[in-house]
């Protein structure tokens, strides 16, 4: 009988569940800590600190979707365990699950400390105090919910009913956190329109370095935007990726054009206005737009992009067809 009991206690299918229980504890804590930061980054911008939206948003994304398949993963696992733990309360002394208790313990006292040292490291190089305390305050929050569980799972387990009100707490927390990443990433659809838009300024940034370099060849400016495609280098002047129509080409004089295209978002989408937070392209500040049609106006200096003077080099940059 007693090694039917150590058979049950020691089963694959519980050293598999306590493991996935940690692992996606340790995911959900370090995703809630990123989107947080991020957060923070937005409504508290640091002048000294250069950050784009695609970077913000790449992280707040990236979290998100952790937080979405991972966390319910963590409470679904959680539960089941906790069924088991009724059932036979002996599972608790499993030396694998006690392992891994203070494994926890001890991951969530060094993020602790480490978060702690980094963040008054950042603080002491200048970092803004409102940033500073904030991300201390979530710091705290995380790892020592976490800390303060488990450790308090080892000797005095909280009842189904003080586990339950605690769930719907961090479920609502966790929650608001995503719901706030929407507004602050922007829905699927805004990130695909800001996604569109950035295609388009890529590709008036190279339709502009072929117009120079038409122009460097041949000292006047093209007709029409089709006198630049070579079929020898094979370039082929690239069209709005969403309507699939041409750009817009004026000649405004001999060393004027302009290069115009309908934009779905204005350049600083999702970013707080007076921030330091640019529209994260390879080209530029003088690509920044508004909603709806743009045109950018582009004067061509003859002694800066003389044929002889090499300051404009053909793109380097894959070109976006």
């Amino acid at each position: 009988m007693c090694g039917m009991n150590e058979s049950i206690k020691n089963s694959p299918k519980d050293f598999f569940l306590h493991l996935l229980i940690i692992i996606s504890l340790y995911v959900t804590a370090g995703s809630i800590i990123a989107l947080l930061f991020q957060y923070i980054n937005i409504l508290f911008p640091d002048p000294l600190e250069y950050m784009s939206y695609n970077s913000i948003s790449a992280i707040i994304r990236r979290t998100m979707a952790l937080l979405i398949i991972v966390f319910p993963v963590y409470i679904m696992v959680s539960k089941m365990l906790q069924k088991e733990y009724i059932v036979m309360p002996e599972k608790r002394e499993y030396r694998f699950k006690k392992w891994l208790t203070y494994l926890t313990l001890f991951f969530a006292g060094s993020v602790i400390i480490t978060d702690l040292v980094v963040l008054v490291n950042g603080f002491l190089g200048g970092d803004l105090t409102s940033r500073f305390a904030l991300k201390i305050l979530v710091v705290l929050l995380v790892a020592g919910t976490i800390f303060w569980y488990y450790r308090k799972d080892l000797n005095n387990p909280l009842s189904v009913g003080q586990l339950r009100y605690l769930a719907c707490a961090v479920s609502l927390f966790i929650l608001a956190s995503i719901v706030a990443g929407f507004f602050s990433a922007g829905s699927p659809t805004k990130a695909r329109l800001y996604n569109f838009d950035e295609r388009k300024v890529g590709n008036l940034n190279s339709i502009q370095n072929y117009v120079i370099n038409y122009w460097q060849k041949k000292q006047v400016l093209p007709e029409k935007l089709e006198d630049l495609n070579d079929s020898i280098s094979g370039f082929i002047v690239p069209k709005d990726p969403q309507t699939l129509g041409s750009y817009e080409y004026i000649i405004k004089d001999d060393l004027s054009f302009e290069l115009c295209a309908n934009f779905n978002l204005p350049s600083n989408f999702g970013l707080p206005e007076g921030s330091n937070y640019k529209f994260d392209i390879p080209y530029g500040d003088n690509w920044e737009h508004e909603i709806g049609r743009h045109c950018f106006l582009k004067t061509i200096d003859p002694e800066l992009y003389s044929e002889n003077s090499n300051t404009i080099p053909m793109p380097i940059e894959k070109i976006i067809r």
